[in-house]
């Protein structure tokens, strides 16, 4: 896989390739071990292209957070709440 491909490519293109690159290389792990594995080459590039991809997505999630910076915009809630203060998990 090409790195001027993977450019083109949108964040969320570029997760749903990442997981589908995850879930590959577990499978030819799975078939190293196993002794069915062809190709050891296989893994590496595969671990490669995994690496490619998630450092286009922190490039790509960085200038987008640096982009909402300069235009003043909130970043969206990501639905999980801490507690503000300790006091608020104790139970009396």
């Amino acid at each position: 896989m090409k790195a001027a491909e993977l450019k083109d490519l949108s964040v969320e293109e570029l997760s749903r390739k990442a997981g589908e690159l995850r879930e590959n290389l577990f499978n030819l792990k799975i078939r190293r071990r196993a002794g069915t594995l062809e190709s050891v080459s296989d893994v590496t590039k595969n671990k490669r292209d995994l690496a490619r991809i998630l450092t286009l997505l922190t490039l790509k999630t960085k200038t987008s957070k640096a982009d909402r910076k300069t235009s003043g915009q909130k970043p969206q809630a990501s639905g999980t709440a801490t507690a503000a203060s300790p006091e608020a998990g104790k139970k009396e």
